[in-house]
């Protein structure tokens, strides 16, 4: 045995004695780098070191019980107290300006007098409340996000039949006016785009609209019927 080890003695100061200086070097410097490494890996449970400080310190200040209401698992988790409480929004709704209060309410129900649909039968009131912000209060017509035809000085708006269909059963981009006027109001908005925004003369009755009212708006363009 003691051969053994004196002629793996001999081989090794064989091999450092051929290896190069440079070589030598990198060898010693990676066999330190090991001890060092081995010497922090085994160490007793009782020798502090900073790694057991910190987690000494963290399990000591962390309460894991208010990290779980806070995050994902406050989905889950609630108190006794919590699970009898009343119902609550996440958002205080009693904070919110009630509805008589609001403002922007207010200025809306001025607009459609009190109603969610249109009450008045004045055809200029209609057209400025329903077609203005597309087609412009002069029906001129505009240019954006979509093209929004003209309705003034426009040749399609000499049939009074023509406008009436495309407020029942809407147009393209334009939504239907079926559910939210009634025969004289579609008669009197199709009136003054007939005779106000162009020069036609034909008078525009609640009758003509019933001609072409129907139980359901068309889902489709009626151009294509």
């Amino acid at each position: 045995m003691n051969n053994y080890k004196n002629s793996e003695a001999i081989m090794d100061n064989a091999i450092v004695k051929n290896m190069t200086p440079k070589l030598l070097t990198v060898v010693l410097l990676s066999a330190m780098s090991g001890a060092v490494l081995l010497g922090c890996s085994q160490h007793s449970d009782d020798v502090e070191t900073i790694a057991s400080k910190q987690q000494a310190d963290t399990e000591a200040t962390t309460d894991y019980q208010a990290s779980r209401n806070n995050a994902a698992w406050g989905a889950v988790y609630m108190s006794r107290e919590e699970l009898t409480a009343p119902t609550v929004n996440i958002v205080d709704d009693s904070s919110l300006p009630s509805m008589d209060s609001d403002p922007s309410i207010a200025e809306w129900e001025a607009k459609f007098e009190g109603t969610n649909a249109f009450v008045t039968t004045d055809g200029k009131k209609l057209y400025h409340d329903s077609c203005a912000g597309c087609h412009m209060h002069k029906g001129e017509g505009a240019y954006g996000a979509g093209y929004y035809p003209p309705l003034a000085n426009n040749s399609k708006m000499q049939s009074k039949y023509y406008i009436i269909d495309i407020l029942i059963n809407g147009l393209r981009g334009m939504p239907s006016f079926h559910g939210m006027m009634n025969n004289e109001q579609i008669a009197a908005v199709t009136q003054y785009v007939h005779s106000e925004l162009n020069n036609y003369t034909d008078t525009v009755t609640a009758e003509d609209v019933a001609e072409l009212r129907h139980a359901n708006p068309s889902a489709g363009d009626p151009s294509d019927e």
